[in-house]
């Protein structure tokens, strides 16, 4: 296993273009200044008409253009379509056969906004096919194979950015300089806030998949298991087969900012969460439902058979015995910070305190109430993830993209070794240099799943 201080030297010593069977000129009509960049969003429900929309919105000022629209429920393309329509004026192909699309030498990168499970197999797909590829956070379904999407960036020499937007938002860059700067002296702890409130999600009987949805597709490294749809659309969250649960949905974002402005480029050495479903105890369907974000029926506090935690503590150790603590609050809860954040992120030095909310910031110094620092814009939208991919592929340069797998890998970690300790029910030692736990095969076995054929993410890549 290499070390995670080794993405600089890879940078900086650069691959062959021959490693993916692209001829010099290939490549170069690929990510040359004049050339327009074909892209293939696969996944078209809720975050994937989000992908649609900011790829079409860049297609005057970065020449892009959406080419074709993948996903395994037919029944979304028809609303995917007349969305890229309106937005561009361009008509996309559409195919739920996501080996097709990356047969497609039209295509030259791939947006994957696919449950977490397909996260890693569908990037190292589309590193083989010769794909660039943008993928949404978590990076991984777990900490074994977000390795193994490294170890394609390094082989295929494409760009692979992690969809952790804050990384280009220009008042969180500008929060994270401050604090890098010594704003508030030396910063030894930040906290991680994830407070979405969230209804029970309920209960279904098993039953058959709508017949546009192709399902065994859908599962694919998953275990085959009846088709329920309190597992299936944006339900899939909560279940440990597809989903990572709050903790590894929004808490990839925060823990991500945590780190970054703790300028933590290691794993840590130590981890301990807790937490439990709480709230959810009444019969099934007492509560009359409500549609929520994701197009799925809650049901205020009846029973569910959601698996992962609505309520959930993570503490984590550093070598130097700095610390980033996560709070992830599904039921109703209290804020925290001046602002009353919700979804944010608060860091503590040993000269005052600084919050992020949103692409808001403020500083304090010591005791004083009133910040002495703060955004530039309040409230500025600034900066564009998507964009900054798009001129990474033109400029073939690693560097250029603001989060590239390794940095996406990192902080993705950290939401799985919460989720293993809290599966376990202990606090776990962490070997970042083997990214293996100490002396604990039983830990060590949740490192990576096991992967249901053909759907397999491979040892070699």
């Amino acid at each position: 296993m290499e070390k995670n201080n080794d993405r600089r030297d890879f940078i900086k010593a650069g691959m062959t273009i021959g490693a993916i069977g692209f001829s010099a000129k290939s490549y170069a009509s690929i990510t040359g200044s004049n050339e327009r960049i074909h892209v293939a969003v696969i996944g078209a429900r809720n975050q994937g008409t989000v992908h649609l929309r900011n790829w079409c919105k860049l297609k005057d000022s970065h020449n892009v253009q959406v080419y074709a629209v993948c996903d395994t429920d037919e029944a979304l393309f028809a609303p995917a379509v007349k969305l890229v329509e309106k937005e561009s004026g361009a008509t996309p192909a559409t195919n739920w056969d996501l080996r097709a699309i990356l047969d497609n030498k039209e295509i030259h990168a791939v947006s994957i906004v696919t449950p977490n499970h397909w996260h890693a197999l569908a990037a190292i797909w589309a590193s083989q096919a010769g794909k660039h590829v943008y993928v949404e956070k978590p990076t991984s379904h777990n900490i074994w194979e977000g390795r193994k999407m490294i170890d394609a960036w390094r082989r295929y020499s494409l760009r692979m950015q992690v969809g952790l937007n804050n990384r280009s938002a220009t008042s969180v860059r500008e929060a994270i300089a401050f604090l890098h700067s010594g704003g508030i002296g030396d910063v030894y702890m930040a906290r991680a806030l994830v407070f979405k409130a969230r209804d029970s999600y309920g209960m279904s009987k098993d039953g058959s998949p709508p017949v546009t949805f192709h399902y065994d597709r859908w599962l694919g490294p998953a275990p085959l298991r009846p088709y329920n749809e309190k597992r299936s659309h944006y339900n899939w969250h909560w279940y440990w087969d597809t989903g990572n649960g709050d903790t590894g949905n929004t808490g990839p974002h925060q823990l991500d900012i945590a780190r970054w402005g703790m300028n933590k480029n290691e794993h840590p050495i130590a981890v301990y969460s807790t937490g439990g479903i709480f709230g959810f105890t009444q019969d099934e369907g007492k509560t009359p439902g409500r549609i929520v974000y994701g197009g799925v029926e809650t049901y205020g506090h009846d029973k569910t058979t959601q698996e992962t935690p609505n309520t959930q503590t993570a503490a984590y150790t550093y070598a130097d015995g700095k610390i980033i603590e996560l709070e992830t609050r599904g039921r109703y809860t209290n804020h925290e910070g001046s602002e009353g954040q919700e979804v944010g992120n608060l860091f503590y030095g040993t000269e005052g305190w600084l919050e992020i909310r949103g692409n808001r910031w403020k500083a304090l110094r010591k005791r004083e109430r009133k910040p002495f620092a703060q955004s530039k814009e309040l409230g500025g939208e600034g900066g564009n993830h998507w964009a900054n991919f798009l001129d990474a592929v033109r400029s073939g340069k690693n560097e250029d993209m603001h989060c590239d797998i390794h940095e996406g890998h990192l902080s993705t970690t950290l939401c799985h070794l919460a989720n293993i300790s809290y599966r376990l029910g202990r606090s776990l030692k962490f070997v970042g240099d083997t990214e293996t736990f100490a002396n604990d095969p039983e830990a060590d076995a949740m490192l990576t799943r096991d992967y249901r054929k053909p759907y397999v993410v491979p040892a070699e890549v």
